[in-house]
Parts: structure tokens; sequence; C-alpha cells
């Protein structure tokens, strides 16, 4: 008796996946906490992890997305907010261009969802960076398609912030040059 999968598993399946991630994530930063005194080094490892996933998990994005090369770094940063959020933490932050060079952007999440389960950073905890590992899962996964980048938070809801704002800041400058021969 041959047994078929039921075609309506898979967002069940990705939600299940998602709340256990935000779960785990959740028990990784008490933990981390716990062994470490100070939040700097709380916030290391945390982008160390982010950075050791985000290089393994460009490959699974670039086969399940089928994205060709990006022409821009606008274009980059539209793709890593509209599908690549999307397919793994089910959210769509919006893009925010903030300076003329056109290498620095903001990927701005009304709502983070490694914060689901969280209300308030610990006591004694205020430069905590407590989801740390999205800025490494990022500078990972742009470095393995050869795009370095800084990427940092510049606000963030647990301390206050209206919303959680990522910055990625492309570490070349974009060659128009090039791209224009390519075209």
């Amino acid at each position: 008796m041959a047994m078929s999968r039921p075609t309506n598993r898979r967002p069940e399946n990705h939600k299940i996946s998602k709340e256990l991630f935000v779960l785990t994530h959740g028990a990784l930063v008490a933990q981390l906490c716990k062994d470490h005194e100070a939040d700097e080094d709380v916030n290391k490892y945390l982008d160390q992890m982010g950075y050791n996933i985000g290089i393994r998990l460009v490959e699974d994005f670039l086969a399940r997305s089928s994205i060709k090369k990006c022409r821009s770094y606008n274009e980059t940063a539209d793709i890593i907010a509209k599908i690549a959020f999307k397919m793994y933490l089910g959210i769509t932050p919006s893009v925010i261009c903030r300076k003329e060079s056109a290498n620095e952007f903001s990927l701005v999440l009304d709502k983070n969802p490694l914060l689901d389960f969280v209300e308030e950073l610990p006591v004694g905890r205020a430069s905590l960076c407590f989801s740390n590992l999205l800025c490494g899962v990022l500078r990972g996964a742009l470095e393995m398609i050869h795009l370095p980048a800084d990427v940092q938070f510049i606000q963030d809801q647990l301390k206050g912030g209206n919303v959680t704002e990522i910055g990625i800041t492309f570490l070349r400058k974009n060659d128009d040059k090039k791209h224009r021969r390519n075209k």
C-alpha cells in the first residue's frame, strides 16, 4: 500500500517549524545568559551562531527560490525582505534605503517573530541584542554570495523601539560599469 502525503500539510509544518525555532531561540538566549555575564559575549555568540546558519541556509534559499543573480544592492535587499524573510519567518519587512550611496538599507519589521514569546529583556541585560542571531544569518548568507556586509540592529522593540530595524551596509561599492556590460 502506497502512502501519499496530504497536500495541505506544508503550511502547517512551516508554522510548527517557525514556532519551534522561536521557542528554541528563546531557550538558547536564556542558556547563553546563564553561561555568560557580559551581554557583549552573548551578542557575539548569537551573531556567530547566526553566521554559521546563514552560510548553510543560503544554499537552501537559492534552491527553493530559483533566484538569479541580483543586479543591485536595492534588488538584493528587496529579495531578502520579500522572499527570504517570508520563506523562513513568515513576515515581509519593509525596505528603506538609508543613504544616497545605495549601499545602506534597513529592514523594518513591524513584528519580530523571535519576540513572539518574549515581553522584555532579562533583568540586568540592557545591552543584550536578543535577536542578534538574525544579523548573523544575514551576514553569513550575504558573504556566501560574495556580498560582504555589516549587519546590526538600529532599533529593537525590546529596547523601546516602535519596530525592529536591522541595518545592512554592503561593504563593496556597486560597480555600475560592470553591470552595464553584462546586460
